[in-house]
């Protein structure tokens, strides 16, 4: 997990959060076809399509998993949230991530949310928020399957870190006449073979032998699960709600971070000057100028 910071360096880590904890904290999901929105004290209060509105037509701000527009982005969430967040309040914002789209996604989303006058923005992965809201047992290594609307990833953790990672642009959202649900699970199946055969240590083979937990839209459409179930030869976990799994690991996230004893303890007392005893020498004594 990743973030910035208002204060620098250890003023930043130990400022002690307001006494009201329940309106500081924010979980976001901008997804390609959807986007999510957690509240601290009021759980998720936005599901909505990722869309503007800056003209006379609809505007996509995020596509294939990549943040095009910033400012639109920007102007979604002031119109998603500039009423639901109390006054002078600058709340922490957690920001689900997809996995490879790295520091460029992250700088957008950290600036797209400026407009919600955040006290800091942190970003985690998304496979990583999936496996903690579906409890998952993260300190062995871990295959995490997300079929979105328009981009699918396979990410292997190995103690709640990414170890190797494939994405494909396409997902539950090209379905139609040319895009069948038997390209996407052999789109998954390749990136799960990609993976064994990139990683020599024995961790993926571990991972299958545990099971692949499915997350996504992708999880709640038969036509999906029942193929690749089939051909895995492998457990497939559905995560409870795979479609608003990736926001509800990132409240988990959140509270985290509040119950953090740095984010809520004070600071301890200063240590007392350390005083040696002076070395013996000569005396200096200082004057005015002219008064010698």
């Amino acid at each position: 997990m990743t973030g910035t910071r208002d204060l620098p360096g250890d003023a930043a880590r130990h400022r002690p959060w307001p006494m009201c904890r329940r309106c500081c904290g924010i979980a976001l999901d901008m997804g390609s076809a959807r986007t999510r929105v957690w509240l601290a004290g009021q759980g998720t209060v936005v599901d909505v399509p990722t869309v503007t509105f800056p003209g006379a037509g609809a505007v996509h701000p995020v596509q294939r998993g990549t943040i095009i527009d910033t400012p639109g982005c920007s102007r979604m969430l002031q119109r998603l949230l500039g009423d639901r967040l109390p006054l002078l309040t600058r709340p922490m914002v957690i920001v689900a991530t997809p996995v490879l789209d790295g520091i460029a996604y992250r700088t957008r989303a950290r600036a797209a949310v400026q407009v919600l006058r955040p006290r800091s923005v942190l970003t985690v992965p998304s496979a990583r928020s999936i496996a903690l809201a579906a409890d998952a047992d993260m300190s062995r290594p871990l295959i995490v399957v997300d079929i979105g609307a328009h981009l699918t990833e396979v990410v292997l953790l190995c103690d709640g870190a990414v170890t190797d990672a494939h994405r494909t642009a396409v997902g539950t959202g090209d379905l139609d006449e040319t895009t069948t649900p038997e390209q996407i699970v052999d789109a998954v199946l390749a990136m799960l073979t990609a993976i064994r055969r990139h990683d020599r240590a024995p961790l993926p083979a571990g991972a299958l032998r545990r099971g692949i937990l499915l997350a996504g839209g992708g999880a709640l459409r038969p036509e999906i699960t029942s193929p690749l179930t089939a051909r895995l030869r492998a457990p497939l976990r559905i995560v409870p709600a795979p479609h608003t799994a990736a926001v509800r690991g990132a409240a988990r996230f959140l509270h985290a971070a509040h119950t953090h004893p740095s984010a809520s303890a004070a600071l301890p007392p200063a240590a007392p000057p350390r005083t040696t005893p002076r070395s013996p020498g000569r005396l200096f004594i200082w004057k005015r100028p002219g008064s010698w």
